[in-house]
């Protein structure tokens, strides 16, 4: 969150968000994207939020993949938890907010609109979250392409030709970036993130040992490479990722990926796929782990703009 005054000398927080499929990513804050919404209060309320009379336990089950994220409310809801996140790490609840956010390389052209307006549906909102009231003033959004943006403020690193591959939970975003500058006509979005990686471990579980294996114990061992589990489940399970990384590559070769004549730059959560299981030359391939790199990108790009406007940062 950053703190800036535009011209009419009036004070905007800037929150960048990445609605990601899987997690809810801000510059400083990340929760699963879950929502389970209640119309009376339910028992537990460690992630309770109380919006319009309803009540929505934040984090709880996985939110499915869907093309077009204003289809429901959840991302509305999701965005309000993000927002009050953000405000309460400064220890405020009360704000005028600016929100940067993104989608898809590919599907920026077509839904930019509509996911502004899903964002903006009212011009301010009062909502309590984990027993905190918040009013929350809105001053605009700023969509931007999901995968370049994790690269803005470090576009200096990209000499000569490079790919940039975004993995998230739903889908992985590519992009080529030649000498610091990115090439509009060649970015792409396959639906094949995490979440599809996770299906195909927990298939080759039931077929291999006839077991259902809880999906956070998949999640553990495809981002560390291991978990307190059997042995015989560990092999499965690592064996079906490292096939599922291999397809990721092959993906990209479809794209004209070749290691000896571009440097490959990834980014999102499943980057940790790729350093697990994946084979490939380190010294060609960078791998940025830091999973609200997309989220401080949306929010750089937001204070540029403000600042070429006249605004400046406080």
């Amino acid at each position: 969150m950053r703190m800036m005054k535009i011209n009419n000398n009036e004070t905007v927080m800037v929150i960048g968000i990445d609605h990601g499929y899987g997690n809810m990513k801000t510059a400083t804050r990340c929760f699963p994207s879950g929502v389970a919404r209640y119309d009376k209060e339910p028992i537990f309320q460690n992630n309770l939020l109380v919006y319009n009379g309803m009540y929505y336990q934040i984090g709880e089950e996985h939110k499915e993949f869907c093309a077009e994220k204003t289809q429901d409310e959840d991302y509305y809801v999701l965005t309000l938890a993000a927002i009050a996140r953000e405000l309460d790490g400064k220890g405020m609840n009360r704000a005028k907010v600016h929100i940067a956010a993104g989608l898809p390389l590919t599907w920026v052209a077509t839904q930019k609109e509509d996911f502004q307006k899903y964002l903006l549906q009212n011009e301010s909102v009062d909502f309590t979250f984990r027993n905190k009231d918040y009013h929350v003033e809105f001053a605009g959004a700023d969509i931007y392409p999901q995968g370049f943006a994790a690269a803005f403020y470090r576009l200096q690193d990209f000499k000569g030709i490079n790919m940039l591959v975004d993995i998230g939970n739903g889908t992985i975003n590519i992009m080529y970036i030649n000498n610091s500058r990115p090439l509009e006509k060649k970015c792409f979005t396959e639906k094949y993130g995490t979440h599809q990686c996770v299906l195909t471990v927990r298939e080759s579980l039931l077929k291999e040992l006839g077991t259902v294996v809880d999906d956070l114990v998949i999640e553990q061992v495809i981002r560390t490479g291991t978990a307190d589990i059997g042995e015989k489940y560990l092999t499965v399970i690592r064996k079906a990722a490292g096939d599922y990384t291999k397809e990721i590559f092959h993906k990209l070769r479809e794209r004209e990926y070749n290691p000896e004549l571009m440097r490959l730059y990834v980014v999102g959560g499943g980057g940790c796929m790729i350093q697990n299981f994946g084979e490939y030359d380190k010294s060609r391939v960078t791998i940025v782990r830091d999973i609200c790199a997309t989220a401080k990108g949306y929010e750089a790009m937001t204070v540029r703009k403000i600042q070429r406007n006249g605004g400046m940062l406080v």
